[in-house]
């Protein structure tokens, strides 16, 4: 980040975020303030990746080179109909992620998340197919069980003592054997295809306004934000960033707002389920960054010690974070039903141990959450899960089986988890936690 501080700038000229020294008019003084400003910019961004601090620089670039390879194989793949599919796609997956975000910033883990998100669907099929139970109240008890489960394995971990690990692990099987017992000999549950939760990844807003609505106030309220944080800091006498490098940030922030927001209506309009997961994200990264309890998150993926001298109770934060967890891991489980449209003992399996729990975690840590805690967002899932289902969707098209996709997520996630250690290693050398 280019930061400008409070005090004293070079050249002797006044303190402020674009100055550059003494200038003769005020024209001139505004154009070498933005070229020095974008200059500082540049070189910080060029220091920050030689350091390992700039990892969503490096997922982009990435994420471009997948797009260019996968388009130039097949040119349906930047098609608006295969990126308004993939927008949908990838809610299930990050959803359950961003519950792993909440857990890695605390130096946990959660791998019941997939057996959760499939336990979620079954009761809901259950409940609302077998039992006749609306639909509405069904989905209260789906996602109530997902809590339910995450407080199960935060007092197990947090009051007990057992690592969060075998807690997780022995409920990824529980878990799936109860998903399996609830299915039972009926096996496949088919749901309304024209019900609640079918809608939740069917429905779209075909008017154009409502997607481009949504990248502007997206894009005003990254601005705001960043200009409230910029006046904060500076009061403070902390680092804050430029008023060109805000700018600039917005900038890009509204060319790819608001050309999603075109791809998209070019197809069906905006996906319901993408408003939701948009919103999720807003409302964890509110709850990580603006509250006094996010600070404590934090501050307990710090250090466990120096959490408990401050007065934070730490157990009390671990079994909330598992509960985050297992709700978001259920929420995600019904958009995941919601695209099949059932509920199986099949992809109750796959969901349990196999890709979903995999995709999570990949999306959680490709996107910046650092598994060894107290560094992250709720909006690195947001660019893991696009990376991991665009390997997907790509492969997909070009009709590429599993086993190689397989092969191929767990070599970007060892590379994503490789990356993260060497970023602690070289902040390490430089006397940073």
């Amino acid at each position: 980040m280019a930061v400008s501080r409070g005090g004293p700038h070079r050249g002797g000229g006044p303190a402020g975020p674009d100055s550059a020294g003494p200038v003769t008019t005020g024209g001139e003084q505004r154009t070498r303030g933005w070229q020095d400003n974008l200059r500082e910019y540049a070189l910080d961004v060029r220091a920050g990746v030689r350091d390992g601090e700039r990892g969503p620089l490096l997922v982009i670039a990435g994420l471009i080179v997948i797009w260019i390879v996968f388009q130039a194989l097949d040119d349906k793949f930047l098609s608006p109909r295969n990126l308004s599919n993939l927008s949908v796609d990838i809610v299930g997956t990050g959803l359950v992620a961003v519950g792993i975000v909440f857990v890695l910033l605390i130096r946990e883990i959660d791998l019941s998340v997939g057996s959760v998100s499939g336990l979620a669907g079954a009761a809901f099929a259950v409940l609302n197919v077998n039992h006749g139970v609306p639909e509405w109240l069904a989905v209260i008890v789906a996602v109530a069980v997902g809590t339910a489960v995450g407080a199960f394995h935060g007092v197990f971990h947090a009051w007990l003592g057992v690592p969060a690990f075998v807690v997780t692990l022995a409920g990824l099987l529980i878990w799936n054997g109860l998903t399996l017992y609830l299915l039972g000999a009926s096996g496949t549950i088919n749901i309304d295809e024209e019900g609640l939760v079918a809608s939740l990844t069917s429905h779209h807003f075909g008017d154009d306004l409502a997607a481009y609505t949504v990248a502007a106030l997206g894009t005003a309220g990254y601005a705001l934000a960043a200009r409230r944080r910029r006046s904060r800091h500076r009061a403070a006498g902390m680092p804050y960033r430029s008023e060109s490098e805000i700018w600039l940030r917005t900038g890009l922030l509204a060319v790819v707002a608001f050309a999603a927001a075109g791809t998209l209506n070019r197809f069906q309009g905006l996906p319901l389920a993408l408003l939701i997961f948009l919103v999720v994200l807003v409302v964890s990264d509110y709850v990580l960054r603006r509250t006094r309890y996010g600070r404590r998150v934090y501050a307990l993926g710090g250090g466990v010690e120096a959490a408990r001298r401050a007065g934070i109770g730490v157990e009390r934060v671990r079994v909330a974070m598992f509960m985050v967890s297992g709700t978001l891991a259920a929420v995600g489980g019904l958009f995941v039903a919601s695209g099949l449209t059932s509920a199986s003992p099949t992809t109750a399996r796959a969901a349990g141990s196999g890709m979903l729990l995999i995709n999570a975690i990949a999306a959680a840590v490709i996107g910046g959450t650092s598994l060894f805690g107290g560094r992250g967002s709720p909006w690195s899932v947001l660019l893991g899960v696009v990376v991991i289902q665009s390997i997907a969707s790509g492969m997909g098209l070009l009709g590429v089986q599993d086993a190689v996709q397989f092969m191929i997520t767990g070599g970007v996630l060892l590379a994503a988890v490789a990356a993260d250690a060497l970023s602690r290693r070289a902040q390490a050398r430089r006397g940073r936690p």
